[in-house]
This record gives C-alpha cells, structure tokens and sequence, in this order.
C-alpha cells in the first residue's frame, strides 16, 4: 500500500509540473495593409529584398568594407557576448528543473555540547551525499525556460538588428564619403579652371584691355573656389574617421572603389512588395520574442502564489565514535515540505499583476515597432520615387550648366558679352555640379534605406535554403 501512495504522488507531481500557470503565448496577429501607399502595382515577390543587397551596387570595395565590419564592428561583439550570456541563462534555468546533489562530512569530539560542559568527552563523525529538489508544481520551471528561450531568441534577433543596422551605415557612410571625394573633384577643378581665367584676366587688365572690376570679380571667385576645397577635405576626413570606426579600426584613411558617378543603380524595386515583409525584419521579431518573454512570466508569479512540495535526503556512512569507524553504520534520511503563502498583504497578487502590465507593455512596444517599420518603408518607397525625379532633373541641370560656362568663355573672348555673364555661369556650373552628386548620393542612400526597412539581408544561408 505504502508503494502505491509513493507512486501516486510522484504523479501528481508530474502531473501539477506539466500544468504551467499563466497564460500561454499568443501570436499577435497582422493587422497591417496588405500593400505600401507608394506601392501601388499588385505583381511582385520578395527574392530581392531576400538577397544580399549590397552586392547589387557592384562595387567590390563596399562589399569589403561590409565584411571586415561584421566581424571587427564593437556593437556586433557585444551583441555576440549577449547572445552568449542569454545562452547561458538559458542553460542555467534548464538545470534548476532537476534534483540538485551536494555531499557534506564532518567530525568533531570534545566534552562540550548544547552549551553545557559534558561528564565524557564524545566524538562523531559522518560523510554523506546529499539531494534537494523543489518540485516545479504549477509549471513554474516551465514557464521560467520558455521565458529563458524566448529571450535568447530576442537576442538572437537583436544581434541580427545591430547588423543589419550596420551594413547600411557601411553603405550609406560609403556613398557619403564618394560624395564628398566627388565634391573636393568638382571643388579643385573650379579652383583651377578660375585661378588660369583669373591669370589671363590679370593679364588682359595690364594691358588695359579689362576693367579692373574685371580682374577683382575674378578675384573673388577664384577665393571662393579655394575656400571650398578644405571644407570638402575635411568632410572626407571626418567621414573616413566614421567610416573606420564602423570597421572597428582606428581612424584611418579610406581606399575607395569606382567614384560617386560611376557608381551602379540598383535595379528597379518590384512592385507590389507585400507589406507582410515587415513581419520578417529582425527588430520585430525581436520584439515578438521580449513579448514572448514576458508573457510567461505571468506564469512565473502566479506559480508563487500557491504551495512548493521540496524533497530533501540523504544517504552515507555515521558513527559516534571519530576514532573507531567499524563501530559506525548506514545513516539515511528523506523528508518532504509543502510551503505556501498564506497572508502577505497582496504581495503576490501584485507581482502578477506587475508582470501583466509588464507584458502589455510589451505587445504595445512590438506593435509600436510595426508602426515605425511601415512608417520607414513608406518613407524609402517615396525617397526613391522623388529622388529618381529630382536626379533627373538636375542632370538636365548640370549639363546644361557645364554647357552655358562654356559658352559664356567663349562668348567672353570674342568680346560678345560682359564679365558678369562668365561669372554667374561658373557659379551656376559649380553650384549644379555641387547638387548633381548630393542628390545621387540621396537616391542611393534611399535604395539603402529601403532594403534595410525591409529586413533584407540578414538571412543566414540556412535561413535563405529553408525559404526556397
């Protein structure tokens, strides 16, 4: 009979270990458009976006770059190291499940004992193992590891975050340093078409040709021209710096690839991007597996509230003499404890229903994530629309400028028109030439900030065979 009550509690234990308090994780549902606003042609699939898309710039350089700073980047080892840390956290909630052993041995002899002097002086000695286990009753073990999983998972996809976010600040930090480089181009080929007009100009006033309003107007320009040039050799500096630490490596010049103009567009975005991408992004599904995370520690707390059986025993070798060990035997001992709350003023009720709120928090943060993802693709898809645009136009700009300064030089040596006219046109040539390159570094960068609006480019080659 004594048997079947052993086994019968045993069963319950299992059976109160299986039952998780709390509730358990729902995936919050799509609520979201099926398509983008700037979107508006249904056709497309995703394969682009799934792809390395910095490898569609064509510029072996960049690709470089991308690589030593997923490996030598700062944020992504401390990523790396809190992955690690969550692995272990994970490991170490696993094993607090299971029964725990210890040992203990100990001897003493002396005629002191409980605090009175003894008639005899006595001695023992006992060495035993030793187990305790605290029954996970209610699931708490349970829900503990399947928070302890969950978290793991969030730093998984955090560290996937911190990359994604990194290549695209190799990317766009690379496109801003070419078009700097292309700026500081521009910067001193105007310095010295000026200074060699400003020399014939010189010349001309000498010999009363030219007024000498002339000679000071092309003084001024030249000036001007020359102050650019440092300006745009410090923005390249600067951004080499940045550059450098985004590789984790100290400041340092940069060798860069083919120039800013020579740089490749991306092919055209598919349309009909279903708007169902954005649950892919590893910042949501970051934040899915904090709320995952959270959710089960409801579990957790209201497991607290009711009673925890612990088992406690031992097994080992005891004798009351230290000095004669065959006079000694078997020692063994078992005993189980049920404990509870019984009254603590609502402590535990609060502590569940701080981890409710907790998790409210939580699954407004992942959908507050959501928001902001569709808010920054919708962003890119209007970038690329109007940047495409507005590049066109100040290409017709550029070339149309670089052509009226030609004209005007010539005009102004034939002594068909004024000064004034040359100057304004190598204003208008430097300033449009200026805004040429801004505007396609601004539509690269836009392509930029779409791919990583999307998620693309974090798969791992498991991840991306696993979808095929």
């Amino acid at each position: 009979m004594k048997h079947i009550y052993i086994i019968l509690l045993a069963a319950v234990a299992v059976w109160f270990s299986g039952c998780a308090a709390g509730p358990d994780f729902q995936k919050p549902e799509y609520t979201g458009n099926n398509q983008f606003r700037f979107d508006t042609i249904q056709s497309a699939s995703d394969t682009i976006v799934n792809l390395k898309w910095w490898d569609l710039f064509d510029d072996p350089v960049l690709d470089t770059l991308i690589k030593q700073a997923l490996v030598n980047n700062k944020d992504v080892m401390i990523a790396a190291a809190r992955i690690e840390a969550a692995r272990a956290n994970l490991g170490l909630t696993k094993a607090e499940q299971w029964p725990s052993f210890g040992y203990s041995a100990n001897a003493g002899a002396g005629n002191f004992g409980g605090g009175q002097l003894l008639n005899s002086s006595a001695s023992s000695f006992n060495a035993y193992p030793e187990m305790y286990w605290e029954i996970g009753f209610w699931g708490k073990y349970r829900r503990m590891n399947e928070s302890a999983r969950a978290s793991l998972l969030a730093s998984e996809y955090g560290m996937r975050t911190v990359q994604l976010g990194l290549i695209s600040a190799v990317a766009s930090t690379y496109f801003t340093l070419l078009e700097y480089k292309e700026k500081l181009k521009v910067a001193n080929q105007t310095y010295h078409s000026r200074d060699s007009g400003m020399a014939i100009i010189k010349a001309r006033y000498d010999y009363g040709i030219v007024a000498e309003i002339d000679y000071n107007q092309s003084q001024i320009q030249t000036a001007i021209s020359a102050a650019s040039i440092p300006i745009y050799e410090r923005a390249v500096a600067q951004t080499e710096n940045t550059l450098t630490i985004l590789l984790g490596k100290q400041p340092d010049k940069i060798e860069t690839g083919r120039s800013l103009l020579e740089q490749h567009m991306p092919p055209e975005i598919p349309s009909g991007l279903p708007s169902q991408l954005l649950l892919r992004r590893p910042d949501v599904l970051q934040a899915e597996a904090l709320y995952a995370a959270q959710n089960a520690k409801i579990g957790v707390a209201q497991a607290m509230r009711w009673p925890s059986l612990n088992i406690t025993g031992l097994l080992g070798y005891a004798t009351n003499d230290l000095l004669a060990f065959n006079a000694g035997g078997l020692a063994w001992a078992a005993a189980g404890s049920l404990t509870g709350p019984l009254f603590q003023f609502g402590k535990n009720k609060r502590r569940v229903e701080i981890e409710r709120h907790n998790t409210e928090a939580a699954l407004l943060e992942y959908q507050n994530v959501t928001l902001k993802a569709f808010k920054e693709v919708e962003d890119a898809l209007i970038a690329i629309k109007t940047y495409k645009d507005q590049l066109a136009a100040a290409k017709i700009r550029n070339d149309a400028a670089i052509n009226a300064q030609r004209l005007s030089d010539e005009r102004y040596d034939k002594g068909q028109t004024s000064y004034l006219e040359v100057l304004e046109s190598e204003r208008q040539s430097f300033n449009a030439q200026l805004a040429y390159a801004q505007t396609r570094k601004e539509l690269l960068n836009a392509y930029i900030a779409l791919y990583k609006a999307l998620g693309g480019g974090w798969l791992s080659p498991e991840e991306e065979q696993n979808k095929k």
